[in-house]
């Protein structure tokens, strides 16, 4: 498994954790089936493509990532699907999240470029 593949499956979880907790919302506390099954698989899917990551990134690099990256999907989500509202001090913390993961990709050396 190459560095490249590695940020390929990282890509994939967060991707998988997105819709997993889009999921979690359409779920209604675990009340329809379908929307908790699917966040289930999803999760799964996200925790194993995770690991793979692993095999290059180093771990708080690749979780730094995960998490943050998967913040800012996750706050878009909520705003188009779930019509919620984020106010300033929201999308000040959220610009703060990107910035110190584009920080961490673009000059940290723990992580494999």
């Amino acid at each position: 498994m190459t560095a490249w593949f590695s940020y390929l499956a990282l890509a994939g979880a967060i991707g998988c954790e997105v819709i997993g907790t889009t999921f979690l919302g359409k779920s209604e506390q675990f009340s329809k089936m379908l929307p908790t099954a699917l966040m289930a698989l999803c999760y799964a899917g996200s925790f194993y493509l995770l690991s793979l990551a692993l095999k290059h990134v180093p771990l708080g690099v690749a979780y730094a990532i995960w998490g943050g990256v998967g913040i800012v999907l996750t706050a878009v989500i909520g705003v188009i699907v779930f019509k919620q509202r984020l106010d300033p001090v929201a999308i000040v913390g959220i610009g703060l999240i990107v910035t110190g993961v584009v920080l961490v990709q673009a000059f940290s050396t723990s992580t494999v470029h």
